[in-house]
């Protein structure tokens, strides 16, 4: 790891103003997925922000009958608030879903959101990946890419995005809120949230440097079933081969989303018209152009079969 400096802050304005002061800095909150980047020089950040310290740990009400979460609220407690358990539960089970209870206990919703890709030429710094070096090309491209999208991917960058968690908060319709050095705060819905790939795979996010994630906001609560399914190599703490995120009202209608599939968890409204008649109606639209190579063909097949499991399971 190479060397760095550090500095506790207590306020999104210390925060964005640490970050202007020091160009590449970086924020950490649990820095569950930091610090492992930093270990093996992906990430070789001068100067680390602490955030964790600042009061955004909160889970309140909205006028409008919603949730605002906090930035830094932790994993376990956001997935065993007695609110989500009761009206937001594909957000319980997707964070169940995701990691370790050690990992939950540590991890943030800001940091699950802004989660790197777990392709394994990204991790590797002797495979060329422009994700983590632009312009250096796709080792994934031509190489094990069982695990990589199939959906939204570019010829730069065929990675997924690894958060179950944003599964379900893009079913949800959340939206990210965010603060800048200038103090000008802004609302993001989740759908506009993550860059497609295309010739610049490693700008992830519509985050400006510096920009800072102080909460999530929920919408009311949309009622209905909501059952998250991660099919997995193990049954153990794995990233997802494919997930879905559903939820299904009474007369048959709902909601879905991916994850496994593209660069960021994946919905298409326009598809989920076709719920009440079942699963291949929806995937067809869920996944129309989806692009293939020999290794990850598998996963087409596999997100209408395990959406066909899902939606009998609901009605059931």
């Amino acid at each position: 790891m190479k060397s760095f400096t550090y500095e506790r802050v207590d306020t999104p304005a210390a925060a964005t103003a640490a970050f202007a002061r020091t160009p590449g800095a970086r924020f950490i909150a649990g820095g569950t997925n930091l610090l492992d980047l930093m270990k093996l020089e992906i990430e070789t950040p001068p100067h680390l922000i602490d955030v964790s310290h600042i009061a955004l740990d909160k889970i309140e009400a909205t006028p409008e009958g919603g949730l605002r979460i906090g930035a830094m609220v932790r994993n376990t407690d956001l997935a065993s608030d007695a609110r989500v358990r009761r009206d937001y539960g594909l957000l319980t089970r997707a964070l169940v879903a995701g990691a370790s209870g050690q990992l939950r206990n540590k991890a943030t919703t800001a940091g699950n959101l802004l989660q790197r890709t777990r392709c394994p030429y990204f991790y590797d710094t002797n495979q060329p990946c422009n994700k983590r070096k632009p312009g250096s090309g796709c080792a994934a491209i031509g190489g094990f890419n069982r695990l990589h999208a199939v959906v939204g991917a570019s010829e730069a960058c065929i990675a997924t995005h690894p958060s179950d968690m944003a599964v379900a908060m893009r079913a949800l319709d959340a939206t990210v809120e965010t603060v800048d050095a200038g103090g000008k705060a802004r609302a993001i819905p989740i759908a506009d949230f993550y860059r497609a790939p295309a010739k610049t795979p490693h700008l992830e996010t519509v985050l400006a440097p510096g920009e800072l994630i102080t909460a999530v906001t929920l919408p009311r609560p949309v009622g209905g079933t909501h059952i998250y399914h991660k099919v997995r190599d193990r049954a153990s703490y794995a990233f997802a081969l494919i997930s879905v995120g559903v939820i299904v009202q009474r007369d048959g209608t709902g909601r879905v989303a991916l994850g496994g599939v593209g660069y960021k968890p994946w919905r298409v409204e326009g598809a989920e018209a076709a719920l009440p008649r079942g699963a291949r109606p929806v995937v067809d639209g869920l996944l129309a152009g989806a692009k293939t190579t020999h290794e990850n063909a598998y996963k087409l097949p596999l997100v209408e079969r395990t959406l066909a499991g899902v939606l009998a399971q609901a009605k059931g």
